[in-house]
């Protein structure tokens, strides 16, 4: 589960600094937004730049978040099957040779994450090496693979981008409303409002963030189909399915840092259907059997 939590937490987290900075400038200098095109505008600058600042550090993140070691010298022989497995996997999907990485951790699970089709890291945890055969581990590196090949993470900028705009934008538009009445309009001459106007806004970005965190995950969960199908033709379909049967006694067991869990392949329970990120192991076993 490692894709999906890592890109949002870091979304979240830039936008809040964006807004901070952007209240900071128009408290100092005086700026105000007097028009709804230019609110627009600054919404979707901070919105897309937000979910792209998050893109750009996804790697850099999981890294460090995970302790993920980056294979440059195989020193054993599984290494070298797991770099030689990814190349080839690579070539056959037409996308450039990613980072491969191991990271500690008892769990079954696996990640890809990167700016681009060609700029991509694929790292799996020692817990699924000494869990699985090669055979299964082949197909989850299939199903990560695909995830690159299909640009799974730019689409998800692209999404988290534009929710982000309007987020941003409804959020000022109703916090100034919020604010005005509470102020008797006392406040109606200035967009930039005080400080009670940016506890408003930040509560209701917050708010609104969470209801647009419904069509990410709704995303999510589609793309985890496609790419178990991308699994099944990299790895072969039964390895797929043996893979997720396996995976799926490793439910609610994930080591991830919370930061991360949706960009893995094993999924998360326990959640409300339309918070998760990844389909029942269930589904998507049911739906490679029905593609065969």
């Amino acid at each position: 589960m490692m894709r999906v939590l890592l890109f949002v937490g870091t979304n979240i987290a830039v936008l809040v600094l964006l807004n901070i900075v952007l209240f900071i400038v128009q408290s100092v200098f005086h700026v105000r937004l007097g028009n709804y095109s230019g609110l627009l505008l600054m919404a979707a600058v901070m919105g897309m730049g937000g979910s792209f600042i998050s893109l750009a550090m996804s790697k850099w993140i999981a890294k460090r978040t995970t302790g993920a070691q980056v294979i440059t010298q195989p020193r054993n022989e599984s290494e070298r099957w797991l770099l030689d497995t990814v190349k080839s996997e690579a070539q056959k999907a037409g996308i450039g040779m990613p980072e491969v990485a191991v990271y500690d951790a008892p769990d079954m699970n696996a990640f890809a994450t990167g700016m681009s089709r060609n700029n991509a890291l694929v790292a799996v945890s020692t817990g699924l090496l000494q869990s699985m055969d090669r055979n299964q581990v082949q197909a989850v590196l299939g199903h990560e693979i695909t995830h690159v090949a299909n640009g799974d993470m730019v689409t998800m900028g692209l999404i988290q981008g534009v929710l982000n705009t309007f987020v941003i934008f409804l959020a000022r538009i109703i916090g100034t409303v919020v604010d005005n009445a509470l102020s008797g309009n006392r406040n109606s001459e200035s967009s930039s409002g005080g400080f009670f106007y940016f506890i408003i806004v930040m509560v209701l970005q917050v708010a609104l963030g969470f209801l647009a965190s419904m069509v990410v995950m709704w995303f999510s969960r589609w793309r985890e189909f496609r790419a178990d199908a991308g699994g099944a033709r990299l790895g072969g379909r039964d390895n797929m399915i043996s893979a997720l049967q396996r995976l799926a006694g490793n439910q609610g067991e994930t080591a991830l840092p919370k930061a991360i869990q949706a960009f893995g392949i094993s999924g998360e329970g326990g959640i409300s259907r339309l918070f998760m990120s990844h389909p029942p192991i269930e589904e998507r076993i049911a739906a490679l059997r029905a593609a065969a």
